[in-house]
């Protein structure tokens, strides 16, 4: 009887350890979640990624820390994402420069190395001068800089970055050839313009919030279908005469390593999305002028494929063509 006893004591504790969280597979997420940003603490993408975490323990039950890992032009934090245990405990923060690694011969990383989760925000590029400058409009500075080819300095703040691809790709369909002047960032880029050293800058149009509302710059447009809150009286691209049906936006996405389980998956995808929609989240980025703008991973996976299409003939315009497919 006690032998009975003892056995069946044995099945229900082997029952319940194959029936407990530890015995079988765990709630996911059963522990905090990384958040890689490939960028440097304290910059824009930076505060992003940390604004949308914030509360991410109300959606998920547990934290999403955000730990930064730079170098590379971002390769290194996205390499690290893209290479990670696909247990979803690992996510990162994508940006614009993995639609042009490859093209650029910089790294062998693109959007197609990563689970996609969702799009976060598409950033515009501006056309700015400096408030006493003789282009008035952008009619002025294209048509001056099309019968003048190679005279008019456009500054930007990195060789193949996002500003310096979408003016060249306005550059390209208009037939006009700047002389692009490369700066370490967008501030002395700023520097430049309202010194009169360059004659256009090319930027994101929330960099230039301070020097606009102080009348430092004339912003001849803003490289969007629609007029940014901030700058109401700045012209959209098409306003200011040069409809441009395949816009370059500066981006910031989120992904995971490929093969992430698709019920943790979509755990993510719906987390994140609440984290996207979260009022606190919503206020911080309309106050910064971020233009935030959700695409499912479905969604998502088509913008980096229309992105890559209308960057190879940019990046080719100004020599960074390096890879042909």
């Amino acid at each position: 009887m006690l032998k009975r006893m003892g056995l069946i004591f044995v099945i229900v504790a082997g029952l319940i350890t194959f029936t407990s969280p530890d015995g079988m597979a765990q709630k996911f997420p059963a522990k905090d979640i990384t958040l890689i940003v490939p960028w440097a603490a304290g910059g824009g993408t930076d505060t992003i990624a940390r604004a949308l975490v914030k509360n991410a323990k109300n959606y998920f039950g547990v934290n999403v820390n955000v730990v930064n890992k730079t170098g590379g032009m971002g390769a290194v934090g996205m390499g690290a994402v893209a290479t990670a245990v696909p247990d979803g405990y690992t996510v990162g923060l994508i940006t614009f420069q993995l639609s042009t690694y490859r093209m650029m011969g910089l790294a062998d990383l693109s959007y197609r190395d990563f689970g996609l989760i969702q799009l976060l925000n598409q950033s515009p590029a501006s056309i700015s001068v400096a408030a006493d400058s003789k282009f008035k409009t952008l009619k002025d500075l294209m048509e001056y800089a099309k019968k003048n080819p190679g005279v008019v300095t456009a500054g930007h703040s990195g060789a193949g970055g996002g500003w310096h691809l979408a003016l060249a790709s306005i550059a390209v369909r208009e037939g006009v050839k700047f002389n692009f002047v490369p700066f370490d960032g967008a501030a002395p880029t700023r520097t430049a313009v309202v010194g009169g050293h360059i004659a256009v800058a090319t930027t994101g149009i929330d960099e230039l919030l301070q020097l606009y509302r102080a009348g430092q710059v004339r912003i001849l447009a803003v490289n969007d279908t629609k007029r940014h809150w901030l700058f109401p009286d700045v012209p959209t691209i098409a306003e200011a005469g040069y409809p441009n049906p395949k816009i370059i936006y500066d981006w910031r996405g989120l992904g995971a390593p490929k093969g992430v389980p698709a019920d943790r998956m979509q755990i993510l995808i719906n987390g994140f999305k609440k984290c996207f929609d979260d009022p606190e989240f919503k206020k911080l980025a309309h106050d910064l002028g971020l233009p935030l703008a959700y695409r499912d991973p479905k969604g998502f996976e088509e913008f980096l494929k229309e992105m890559e299409e209308t960057l190879r003939p940019a990046l080719e315009s100004v020599g960074l063509l390096k890879e042909k497919k």
